[in-house]
């Protein structure tokens, strides 16, 4: 099988995309293709031996061939033809804007592109965190009490303390927690640096945090493990950078098998049918024996392989299990029968 891994674009997470794809070069043991997308959003077919992060941080990557993507996927200009790019199926690894809010995911389904990663309406879905609660609360899935809060209308009416994250954004980028009423106006200038709106939840003190990941192949939800971070208040930038190019295996958390089954029960409700052709990782809270979502992680660093057994496996039998795309078939019929009742041909 050949994969290939779409990553970088433009975005406030392109970092992260091209720690996330090298560190799928140790996971992911069949052919394959990197496709670099840089900052002008212009895409560059990058040999698999030349990636390092220096290449892309030097602009080293611009010496390489240069694609084009139009219908039936990427091509390249060879002397007085096109070639395309050949490969089975897609990943699309870039994290944030771009990768994530359904932009590239639009262009895969226009241009008949056979993909791993979220479709359009689950990334819309996901990459907003108030689309997201109400998402989750249409399914019956708890979430935490929160606020939305813009750069016209900062009052906030929930007590200290609380956390502020950016509301379309991920990585812990922009997030502060705030204690005291000194530190709010500093955490939302943050939190506003990176977005026009931010979200308000209250700040639990030791909340536990369960993490699980999974996919949908022949019909049958594929879980990974449970895995319960160790973190101190949240996994700052830093930790998560680091997080993202993680490829050893993790332990198992000890749970018993009421909280297992219920954190799977919740994962499910989450990912069927919206999120069917993609490998996601569900972030829940569990305060007072009950579960709460966190956040939805439609492309988790580097695909959370660590929280799988046989990651390689997994993702070749997803490429051969995508959804089907609907044909429409386009008739002209309508426009047939008004000609006909004018009598015209």
């Amino acid at each position: 099988m050949k994969l290939a891994i779409v990553f970088g674009a433009e975005s406030y997470e392109h970092e992260i995309s091209i720690v996330s794809a090298i560190a799928l070069k140790k996971v992911i043991f069949c052919e394959l293709i990197y496709i670099f997308c840089d900052k002008n959003r212009d895409f560059y077919l990058v040999s698999s031996d030349k990636i390092t992060s220096k290449r892309f941080s030097s602009g080293e990557y611009l010496s390489d061939v240069k694609l084009t993507l139009k219908q039936g996927g990427f091509y390249f200009k060879k002397l007085f033809k096109e070639n395309r790019v050949e490969f089975d199926a897609i990943i699309n690894i870039i994290h944030g804007a771009d990768g994530e809010d359904g932009k590239i995911a639009a262009l895969f389904d226009f241009f008949n592109i056979p993909y791993i990663g979220p479709g359009i309406e689950a990334s819309v879905i996901s990459y907003n965190k108030f689309f997201t609660k109400l998402y989750a609360k249409a399914l019956g899935v708890k979430t935490l009490d929160y606020e939305v809060v813009n750069k016209n209308n900062k009052n906030i009416s929930m007590p200290l303390p609380i956390i502020i994250k950016p509301l379309r954004l991920g990585s812990s980028i922009g997030v502060s927690v705030v204690k005291e009423e000194s530190e709010l106006e500093y955490a939302l200038d943050v939190a506003f640096e990176f977005d026009d709106e931010v979200l308000i939840e209250p700040f639990v003190e030791n909340v536990i945090e369960y993490n699980i990941a999974g996919c949908k192949i022949g019909g049958n939800i594929r879980y990974s493990i449970i895995e319960e971070p160790q973190k101190e208040l949240f996994l700052d930038f830093n930790k998560k950078y680091l997080d993202f190019s993680r490829t050893n295996k993790v332990y198992e958390a000890r749970v018993t098998e009421m909280l297992h089954g219920e954190i799977r029960k919740n994962f499910k409700l989450i990912y069927e049918p919206l999120f069917e052709g993609a490998i996601i990782r569900c972030d829940f809270f569990v305060i007072k024996n009950k579960v709460y979502l966190n956040e939805i992680n439609p492309n988790p660093g580097s695909l959370a392989n660590y929280l799988f057994e046989e990651f390689s496996a997994l993702v070749q039998d997803l490429a051969l299990s995508l959804p089907k795309r609907r044909k429409i078939p386009v008739t002209y019929k309508y426009i047939s029968s008004i000609q006909s009742a004018k009598g015209k041909a």
